[in-house]
């Protein structure tokens, strides 16, 4: 076998990659990696090729310096796909074999392909070794998924080549809820778990590695509590236990003391909640399977323990007015949220949201670079597509100001209080370029969408 020069790519989108949005990046978590390409290139690293990953969202990247590479393989989410298709181009006008792979690439690879030499549908480990040695042909591969997730190996950070302070772990692939909007219930199918003692292993290697900080990636660690609670005491019982753990959960953890204790002192202490709205006929609109005093006692629960909650909430329901999204921005600020994500409802392809809007032509003829849960890609129902996104740059405003930094010193110390008061300078400079932007007439987002809404 040939050795092989293969290089891995996470792309990122030109907002992305403008120095407001790194800082605020950097400000709101811990630099990280997306796990499928240092899994990918562990497996073709084992194989004896040469393999380099690079995240663009840390660094600038001169792709001339990668003319030596033999194939370069591309990593997509809808948000970044523009990007990856630009960098494909480039690669394949200087004669290189392109890989793309990745949520959007799975969800549209007829698309992808014009872009590339072979798509990847599907979760890769099965077939990354014969795209790379050539034993796979097809120009769009479907890969089946992984059933055993232990047989996998861990990802390998001496390949990434771009900084990263936190690791990132997979504990489980999919979820067992499927909101309407949700990408990655489609793309990780069905929902499986890694065995408590495999995880252990994993973490065990970022400990060895000095990193300090760990993200479990799940979209929703807490799913199996039994699964968790093991986990989670065998993170204690082995020192295995990092400076800050960030999860994602769901509002039913509050139900279980015994979980909450034992996410405190394994030090998960940082984790983001679906709240999505205080609408509850919004909440069933988008099947999250929740209600609204769930909401409530999670809130009151994670505070108790000390854990950071990252509130998420989407804009735009169908069933959510303005003032709806006023109250739950309102309720954030109320409950002493450490952080809050407000998401634009974006209807990325395959999705049920994004079939009912193309049934009902409400969707924007938007660049795919738009598809990043900041902007806005249809038409509401109750307000204005230009109402809609002055309503997420109100709600950012609004929730980080410089007051409400001095409650989170109090509730969550100093480190956190300074994280905050961060925020709270990259949402003033967002909201000052948005409102740049929207006055400027040069065929940016901002102001297409003031424009088609007068």
């Amino acid at each position: 076998m040939i050795n092989t020069k293969i290089i891995f790519i996470v792309p990122t989108s030109a907002i992305r990659r403008n120095p407001i949005y790194r800082f605020g990046s950097l400000i709101y978590g811990h630099s990280n990696s997306i796990t499928g390409p240092l899994i990918l290139g562990k497996i073709l690293k084992d194989k004896g090729h040469d393999v380099e990953v690079y995240e663009e969202l840390y660094n600038t990247l001169d792709f001339n310096k990668f003319l030596d590479a033999d194939i370069i393989m591309l990593y997509t989410m809808t948000s970044n796909s523009t990007r990856a298709y630009e960098i494909g181009d480039y690669f394949k006008s200087k004669n290189k074999k392109v890989v793309i792979g990745g949520m959007h690439a799975s969800g549209v690879p007829e698309e992808a392909i014009k872009h590339a030499d072979q798509v990847v549908v599907g979760e890769a480990e099965k077939v990354i070794s014969d795209i790379a040695e050539g034993k796979i042909t097809d120009k769009i591969v479907y890969s089946p998924y992984v059933e055993n997730l232990d047989e996998i190996p861990f990802p390998d950070y001496t390949l990434l080549k771009t900084p990263c302070s936190a690791a990132n772990v997979m504990t489980s692939r999919g979820c067992p809820f499927s909101c309407i909007f949700c990408t990655t219930s489609r793309m990780f199918h069905p929902y499986r778990k890694r065995s408590p003692d495999n995880v252990i292993e994993e973490l065990r290697l970022y400990k060895k590695l000095g990193f300090k900080y760990v993200n479990f990636e799940d979209d929703n660690f807490t799913a199996d509590k039994d699964r968790a609670k093991e986990i989670l005491r065998k993170m204690i019982e082995n020192n295995l236990v990092f400076k800050e753990t960030f999860f994602f959960g769901r509002t039913d953890m509050a139900n279980d003391e015994e979980l909450l204790d034992l996410l405190h002192r394994a030090h998960l202490n940082r984790v983001l909640v679906g709240i999505e709205s205080l609408n509850q006929e919004s909440l069933d609109y988008i099947n999250k399977k929740q209600k609204i005093s769930d909401i409530e006692e999670c809130a009151a629960a994670l505070l108790k323990h000390k854990i950071k909650l990252i509130a998420s909430i989407v804009l735009g329901l169908d069933t959510d007015n303005q003032e709806d999204i006023k109250r739950s921005v309102n309720f954030c600020k109320n409950i002493n949220a450490y952080q809050l994500q407000p998401a634009i409802l974006t209807p990325y392809p395959k999705t049920p949201l994004y079939e009912q809007l193309v049934k009902e032509n409400r969707m924007l003829d938007n660049d795919w670079e738009s598809f990043d849960m900041m902007v806005v890609n249809f038409v509401p129902k109750k307000m204005s597509p230009w109402d809609l996104q002055n309503e997420f740059f109100h709600a950012v405003k609004s929730f980080y100001s410089f007051a409400s930094s001095f409650k989170i010193f109090k509730y969550f110390g100093f480190d956190a209080g300074m994280r905050r008061l961060g925020l709270w300078i990259a949402s003033l400079l967002g909201n000052l370029g948005f409102k740049i932007a929207s006055k400027t007439h040069n065929g940016n987002i901002y102001n297409k969408l003031k424009e088609i809404s007068n």
